[in-house]
């Protein structure tokens, strides 16, 4: 009964760095990814990738609310780790580039089943949203930048600026979004 916990610890471990192989996997070679592949980088074997998730879309969707996890976790934690929350703020922006990337890829896989989708992008809305929102109030605070953006307005421009990037080597979304989160400041 006393090593219950640290067990839970260890599968948990396990599936965190089975998610994040799963996300870079999904970066590199899209959603369709071989398992093989994830199990490799996640240095587990593929029986444990299907006894966690035992369809593709399961992986999918729990990559995707692994990722929208670690957006929202970051966003207090770069806010208390940087004096300009205006720098917090670009911080946490390029992490939610990131996460848009792999986003779109999953999105798409999920398309087929509407519903499923609707929830998750609920459940970003939820989760992400609010940590936006505390990003850009306190710099607003700080005096960094001007107030009256709403959050989700940031985040669908941002959005809209990552659309067909992965696509097209010759638009750099990074520097564009880069340059809209620089044109924020006072």
């Amino acid at each position: 009964m006393g090593n219950q916990p640290k067990k839970r610890a260890d599968a948990r471990r396990n599936e965190v760095s089975l998610l994040d192989a799963a996300a870079a996997a999904f970066v590199t070679s899209g959603v369709d990814a071989p398992v093989r592949d994830i199990a490799a980088k996640a240095g587990v074997g593929v029986g444990t990738i299907y006894r966690h998730f035992p369809t593709r879309a399961d992986l999918i969707v729990a990559v995707y609310r692994h990722q929208v996890e670690a957006c929202a976790e970051a966003g207090p934690i770069l806010l208390a780790g940087n004096s300009s929350p205006h720098k917090a703020l670009a911080e946490w922006i390029d992490l939610f580039v990131d996460f848009l990337v792999t986003k779109h890829g999953l999105a798409g896989a999920l398309q087929s089943d509407n519903a499923a989708f609707q929830t998750l992008h609920a459940y970003f809305l939820d989760r992400l949203v609010p940590v936006c929102g505390q990003l850009l109030d306190a710099a607003v605070a700080a005096g960094e930048i001007k107030a009256g953006l709403q959050p989700v307005t940031l985040m669908r421009g941002v959005g809209n600026l990552c659309i067909g990037a992965s696509n097209n080597p010759d638009y750099n979304a990074r520097q564009l979004v880069d340059l809209l989160i620089a044109g924020l400041r006072h």
